[in-house]
C-alpha cells in the first residue's frame, strides 16, 4: 500500500482537471468524463483492500471516522483558502444529510463489514448498488421499468445476490457474525445510493468541493461518535498501530476521498445515477485482484459465479443507454 501512495501521482491530474471545469456550466469534456470515471473504478476498487489493511489494528468506526474527517476538513479549509463559501443553511443541511447516508450509513457499514468477510466478497456485494439506483430512481421509473432489459437485469442481478448467501460455505460464512456482515454490508449498499440520489436531487447550493467536504466532516463525526459509544475510542491503543494501517488511512484520506469521492459527485452532477453507479461493476474486479496478490485473500468458484451473474445483470439494466451513447 505504501508503495501506491509513493508511486501513484497521475491520479492527481483527475481532481485538477476537475477544479478547474467545475466553474464552467458548459457540457464538460469526454476526456474529464472518462478521467472521473476511471478514479472512481480503478481507485475505489483498490480502497477495499486498503480498508482490509487498515482496520487490522485500527478500530472500524474510528478508522472511517477520522478518515471522514480529516479529508473532509483538509477540502474545507481548502476552499475557504481559495475564496469559497460555507453554503446557507438549509444547503448545509442537505449536505449533511447526503453525507452521513452515503459515507456513514454506506461507506462506514462496508468498513465494518470487512472485520469478519474479505475485502472481495464485500465488493461483490456493493455490486448491488446500481440496482437500488433503478429501484430508488423515482424520477426515472417510467423509462426503468418499461424496459424490458432493465426488469431482466433487475431479476438476474439480484439472482446473484441470492447466490452469494446460498453458496455462503464458499466463502466460510459458517459465523452469524459473518452472515450479519454480508446483511450489514448489502444494507449499506442500499444507504448509499440512497444519499447520492438525494445528493443529486435536493438542490443543494455550493460548489461541488464545498458540498463534498461537508458531506465528508458529516460523516466523520457520525463514525467518531459512534466509536466512542460503542467503547472503541476508550480501548484504543496508539501504538498498537502498525505502519500499514497507517499507510492505509493516508491512501484512503487522498486517493479514496479526496480524489475518488470528489470525482463521484461531480459526475453525479453531469452524469445520470444508473450510469454513475457503473463504478460497482468494476471496482469487485479490481478488488478481488488486489485482495489476492495483497491480502492473500482465497477467491472461490462461487464467489466468482456469482461476480459474474451480477455483473450480467447490471449490464442488462444500462444496456438501452449503452446503445444510445
Amino acid at each position: 500500500m505504501h508503495n501506491i501512495i509513493t508511486r501513484s501521482t497521475k491520479p492527481y491530474i483527475c481532481i485538477k482537471l476537475i477544479l478547474e471545469e467545475m466553474p464552467n456550466h458548459k457540457e464538460p469534456s469526454k476526456a474529464l468524463v472518462a478521467i472521473a470515471f476511471a478514479a472512481v473504478y480503478i481507485l475505489w476498487g483498490s480502497t477495499y483492500v486498503g480498508i482490509a489493511l487498515a482496520i487490522k489494528t485500527i478500530p472500524p468506526f474510528l478508522m472511517a471516522g477520522s478518515r471522514f474527517f480529516l479529508a473532509g476538513f483538509i477540502l474545507y479549509i481548502w476552499c475557504l483558502l481559495t475564496g469559497g463559501k460555507t453554503p446557507d443553511k438549509i444547503s448545509f443541511v442537505k449536505s449533511t444529510v447526503a453525507g452521513t447516508l452515503m459515507l456513514y450509513g454506506g461507506t462506514t457499514a462496508l468498513i465494518w463489514g470487512e472485520q469478519y468477510i474479505p475485502s472481495g466478497l464485500a465488493a461483490v456485494i456493493v455490486a448491488s448498488v446500481p440496482f437500488w439506483f433503478v429501484l430508488l430512481d423515482k424520477r426515472n421509473w417510467k423509462h426503468n421499468f418499461s424496459d424490458k432489459f432493465t426488469i431482466l437485469g433487475l431479476l438476474v442481478g439480484f439472482g446473484g445476490i441470492i447466490l452469494l448467501f446460498n453458496g455462503k460455505a464458499s466463502f466460510n460464512l459458517h459465523h452469524k457474525a459473518q452472515l450479519i456482515a454480508v446483511a450489514v454490508v448489502l444494507i449499506g449498499g442500499f444507504l448509499w445510493a440512497a444519499g447520492s440520489l438525494y445528493s443529486k436531487y435536493s438542490g443543494a447550493k455550493g460548489s461541488t468541493i464545498m458540498l463534498a467536504s461537508i458531506q465528508m466532516m458529516a460523516a466523520g463525526l457520525a463514525g467518531i461518535i459512534t466509536s466512542c459509544i460503542t467503547g472503541e475510542a476508550s480501548h484504543f491503543v496508539w501504538s498498537n498501530v502498525s505502519m500499514s494501517s497507517i499507510y492505509a488511512v493516508l491512501y484512503l484520506i487522498t486517493f479514496g476521498s479526496l480524489i475518488g469521492y470528489i470525482a463521484y459527485i461531480w459526475l453525479l452532477k453531469v452524469r445520470p445515477p444508473a450510469i454513475v453507479g457503473t463504478y460497482a461493476y468494476v471496482n469487485p474486479v479490481v478488488a478481488m485482484i488486489l485482495g489476492l496478490l495483497l491480502n492473500n485473500e482465497m477467491i472461490g468458484g462461487t464467489q466468482v459465479a456469482a461476480l459474474i451473474i451480477i455483473l450480467s445483470g447490471v449490464l442488462l439494466v444500462n444496456l438501452s443507454k449503452y446503445t444510445k451513447t
